[in-house]
């Protein structure tokens, strides 16, 4: 049985059930059934979190995915402005570890074009995740290795590609670099420091 206190004034459609200005108690009767119900939909919900991240692709979908990533790694090699505009939507953006944002995908072919000439080296990405987001998006993350650099330099660091379907395939929608940080220790993090 649930309890509510009710104001008349708050609710006069409660009529002869309430007189007068004093708060009053109504009893409701809730069903079994309803409490049921309330119990078996709030189970429905709570897993969805849960669900999120998404099934595994099927396994003609990821060797797909694998392939788009392997031509995107070999049309950069090749230096193909052709070959790496094919792979790409056309609103796709990249964020590099610099900080520089590339919006569309004439400017990411640009950029990328820039990029492999100023530095030179070799790249590679070796996947170290592969999941489906929804039934026409993947999220792919790895290992992002540039080798023989101009600067003498090895670098590592983590991508993450965003790929969706499309009428013509799967094509890579977003990139984000990151360099990889050392976390600190549990005990000694470090706290942000206040300003006067």
């Amino acid at each position: 049985m649930i309890r509510l206190r009710v104001s008349s004034d708050i609710s006069p459609a409660l009529g002869d059930q309430i007189t007068g200005k004093e708060p009053t108690m109504i009893r409701l009767r809730v069903s079994r059934s309803i409490v049921i119900v309330c119990l078996s939909v709030t189970c429905l919900i709570v897993p969805v979190p849960l669900r999120a991240q998404g099934p595994s692709p099927s396994p003609p979908d990821e060797a797909a995915i694998r392939g788009i990533v392997q031509r995107y790694v070999a049309a950069r090699e090749a230096r193909d402005p052709k070959a790496i505009e094919s792979l790409f939507t056309r609103d796709a953006d990249q964020l590099v570890s610099d900080g520089t944002w590339r919006r569309g995908r004439d400017e990411l072919v640009r950029g990328m074009l820039q990029s492999s000439a100023r530095t030179g080296g070799h790249r590679s990405i070796g996947i170290t995740s592969l999941r489906l987001l929804a039934a026409d998006v993947a999220l792919v993350d790895g290992r992002y290795r540039q080798a023989g650099l101009a600067t003498g330099q090895d670098r590592e660091l983590w991508t993450t590609l965003v790929l969706r379907r499309e009428p013509t395939g799967w094509r890579i929608a977003a990139i984000r670099n990151m360099l990889p940080s050392v976390p600190s220790p549990a005990g000694n993090r470090q706290q942000p420091t206040k300003r006067s």
